[in-house]
């Protein structure tokens, strides 16, 4: 099973966990860190999340996550071909990070994209045609995977 993780799933684990859904997800993705730790699944990042963690003004933050990226089996070069196929995905509603992480996606073949910002599902629901894997909340792909 090949994932990609975006941002905001490699930062929940660091966020407020006093609403249960943000801590629902956090352990969700804590259970997914747990299952690529034992290599059962492969993990594709990207250099646009590389940049985007980058920009973190936490430091704190910045660094713990900076340190998951490091279980990665792959890394998705940021090329032309990849950014054409982000404009691509940004005509259909994605804002321009979204769009770059899909691309990469994309490029690495991967099964899953997991998210945990409703609207990124939301837009991929409606543009499935667009893309060849799926993209889904870390909890209800872990409801469904681990069944």
């Amino acid at each position: 099973m090949k994932i990609y993780l975006d941002a905001c799933c490699l930062n929940r684990p660091f966020d407020d966990q006093s609403q249960p859904r943000v801590h629902l997800e956090a352990e969700a993705i804590l259970l997914i860190f747990e299952k690529l730790r034992q290599q059962e699944w492969h993990w594709t990042a990207s250099e646009v999340l590389l940049y985007e963690i980058n920009q973190n003004p936490d430091l704190e933050n910045k660094q713990r996550v900076l340190s998951l990226i490091s279980m990665a089996n792959h890394m998705v070069e940021i090329t032309d071909d990849l950014l054409t196929r982000a404009e691509e995905l940004e005509g259909a509603g994605f804002d321009t990070y979204d769009a770059i992480h899909l691309a990469s996606a994309k490029q690495a073949k991967v099964d899953v994209f997991l998210t945990t910002d409703d609207p990124i599902v939301k837009i991929a629901n409606r543009n499935k045609k667009l893309l060849d894997f799926r993209v889904e909340n870390p909890v209800k792909w872990l409801e469904e995977v681990l069944k």
